[in-house]
């Protein structure tokens, strides 16, 4: 049977790769994925993150006209040939100021570094018909812990984490790239010969875990620094707490603000008195069961009962097809700030959305969350 997450059926299949003063690990786990993996995952492009000196040794090494060890590859290995990397795929890292960093060593830097990452693995699992493929062989430890870090926050079910293992003495080796198609023979520098015939490349995958779920939609969608996606995660984990402030018309969630319409946000308050006032699932309501003179005095408290909207909301609800309204307004509130809670506090959202309870024709609506993690203030 067909796994449908496999990386490998992807039509964009990204590699993705932190390097610093050794730029062999490109090659090396190009060569791994597309040569010896079984399946072959071939890349239609490459990136990489790295600081303006990594830049230079990458750009150098492995894509100069004159010897650049990725051509070489490719002219050793055809079914390379379509992979797209320029010098255009070597993403440099900026500081707060948007000077290319030549290395990380300070916290400001470690910061920059952080963000940078996060926000490319961020756009690069966007799409919903590519795949990537991270390698944290290369760069500084930081930047590794970075990238697989972030990679774990963005991460789909197809995307896939690992590490390039090669064998002694070609590990680090300035002159070994990979394994060419004619063994060439290299020096070492106690002045021993060896053979890259005999070098092994391989793959080591690594497991990880998957936190997308847990972010907001709206990081999801858009840049965020490393910091905002960490404090969303731990938000989705956090014990629920909800805040109503009457007198702002606000309410938060874990503390983070949810902006309502005020017809929305009284029809929330109004959900969350229910919650209040009840013992288990009493405050479920099914529609027909639904009092408006409970909702309009606290949307009269909200909008004011001369506001015009007040007097139109009271006009819906007064005429002669009621329930239908009731019904209308019933459905289209609750799925509206559902919508909302989910866009702004991703998986957090589940503690404050408002749920349901039986089965049609029977389906009941109101708040799961404890009264004791309710607070109202007038």
């Amino acid at each position: 049977m067909k796994d449908i997450h496999s990386p490998e059926h992807y039509p964009r299949r990204i590699l993705l790769a932190v390097t610093g003063l050794s730029p062999q690990i490109v090659t090396e786990t190009l060569y791994a994925l597309a040569i010896q993996n079984r399946p072959p995952f071939v890349p239609t492009e490459i990136h990489l993150i790295t600081t303006s000196d990594g830049a230079k040794l990458a750009r150098a090494a492995l894509l100069h006209q004159d010897g650049g060890q990725f051509h070489t590859l490719v002219s050793d290995y055809p079914v390379l040939r379509e992979v797209d990397f320029t010098e255009s795929s070597i993403h440099v890292i900026i500081d707060s100021n948007g000077d290319a960093l030549p290395d990380i060593r300070t916290p400001g830097q470690n910061a920059s570094a952080a963000d940078a990452i996060t926000a490319l693995v961020g756009e690069l699992t966007r799409g919903e018909q590519s795949a990537l493929h991270v390698s944290i062989a290369g760069g500084r430890k930081t930047m590794g812990f970075y990238l697989g870090y972030a990679f774990s926050m963005f991460a789909r079910p197809q995307d896939r984490l690992s590490h390039v293992l090669v064998s002694q003495p070609f590990e680090s080796h300035p002159d070994f790239f990979y394994p060419p198609k004619n063994p060439r023979r290299l020096s070492t520098r106690d002045g021993q010969h060896i053979d890259t015939g005999d070098a092994i490349v391989q793959l080591a995958e690594i497991p990880f875990v998957r936190l997308r779920h847990g972010l907001p939609e709206n990081l999801v969608r858009g840049s965020a620094t490393f910091s905002e996606t960490v404090s969303a995660l731990q938000r989705s984990f956090a014990l629920p707490e909800l805040v109503i402030d009457m007198k702002e018309k606000k309410i938060h969630c874990g503390g983070i603000e949810v902006r309502l319409q005020p017809q929305m946000f009284a029809w929330y308050v109004w959900h969350a008195m229910r919650r209040l006032k009840t013992k288990g699932d009493d405050n479920f309501l099914h529609w027909r069961d639904i009092d408006p003179r409970d909702f309009m005095r606290i949307y009269r408290g909200v909008v004011g009962e001369l506001s015009e909207a007040y007097e139109e909301t009271a006009s819906q609800l007064s005429g002669v097809h009621k329930d239908e309204e009731i019904m209308r307004i019933s459905q289209e509130k609750n799925a509206k700030i559902n919508r909302i809670l989910r866009e702004k506090l991703g998986s957090a959202a589940v503690r404050y959305l408002i749920s349901s309870i039986d089965r049609k024709p029977y389906t009941r609506h109101g708040l799961s969350l404890d009264a004791s993690c309710i607070t109202v203030y007038e």
